[in-house]
């Protein structure tokens, strides 16, 4: 791991030396970060970045559950957005301001009080608005780049910039943003609808989800994204994965494009026992499956 000079610049919010990051993502498995920094507010944000030495690698973590940290831990600093960054305001009938730090859950219940259609699907990823703005995080249907008007992010430069959906360069879950850059807030546009019909479409999302994936478990969401024409799941398990283990790593039973820490899994299990789904897909089926899910940091 490099040693970021202990020279960090002076912030509001709070920093953190050696900051394990195993509770703070969903896999509950990895290392530490060298710095966690929790930001007081966006200027306090833009501030430490411009002071900070351009050299010392930055990534922003949401709520962790699309991420796999090596047991080595993170260099750099890591930025967790808190409270400050989790509002959603309501601009117009239908549209909405949410702050980076916000879940899925949140914006989606606030978008039904306003009778704000269409983004009932946010409901159903398990992230932050930061996260799944990067991502251009979708499900049943529909992806952030439906509903995104435009973001504020915080470049690696500390200089803060709105960028339009445009300037994004969205395909499936991926996204042109800068490296460094944090996504501070994002606006989305629906439509108009009656709350109830929006709740109704929510529960359906809840219902469907909770029996279709191992949403109790230590796990971190759909590792592999689904090859044109195919679906993961389907693939992993002609491939006889279903089921498979290393270590206390194991592929779901219950939906298959999920991995599970059953236990003590390392990071190198869970990554690993990925690597092994990957080869008996390639082998049976002649797909190469791209990886989802972030895998960030160094090896022990």
């Amino acid at each position: 791991m490099s040693q970021v000079a202990t020279a960090l610049p002076p912030v509001r919010g709070k920093l953190t030396s050696g900051a394990p990051l195993a509770p703070l993502v969903w896999f509950k498995s990895g290392g530490a970060a060298e710095w966690l920094f929790e930001p007081a507010d966006a200027e306090d944000l833009s501030a430490f970045l411009a002071a900070l030495d351009p050299e010392v690698p930055v990534m922003g973590l949401g709520l962790g559950s699309n991420m796999i940290v090596r047991d080595g831990g993170v260099p750099g600093v890591v930025v967790r957005l808190g409270k400050a960054f989790a509002g959603v305001e309501q601009l117009d009938p239908t549209t909405l301001r949410c702050g980076g730090g916000a879940s899925g859950i949140l914006v989606s219940s606030k978008a039904r009080d306003a009778g704000i259609g269409g983004v009932e699907f946010l409901r159903s990823i398990p992230g932050t608005v930061g996260g799944f703005v990067r991502m251009n995080g979708g499900a049943y249907g529909r992806e952030v780049k439906d509903v995104l008007v435009e973001c504020e992010v915080v470049l690696r430069s500390g200089a803060r910039r709105v960028l339009e959906l445009a300037a994004l360069g969205y395909t499936y879950r991926h996204s042109e943003l800068p490296e460094g850059a944090i996504v501070i807030s994002a606006t989305f546009r629906g439509h108009a609808e009656e709350p109830a019909v929006i709740q109704a479409e929510m529960d359906r999302i809840a219902a469907a989800r909770e029996e279709s994936q191992p949403l109790r478990s230590k796990t971190g969401g759909s590792t592999f994204k689904n090859p044109d024409g195919h679906k993961a799941w389907a693939l992993i398990d002609a491939a006889g994965c279903r089921g498979l283990m290393r270590g206390d790593a194991q592929v779901s039973e219950k939906h298959c494009n999920f991995l599970l820490n059953l236990g003590n899994a390392s990071s190198a299990d869970i990554e690993a026992l990925g690597e092994d789904v990957r080869a008996k897909v390639k082998a049976q089926s002649g797909v190469e499956l791209e990886w989802e899910i972030q895998r960030i940091g160094i090896d022990k």
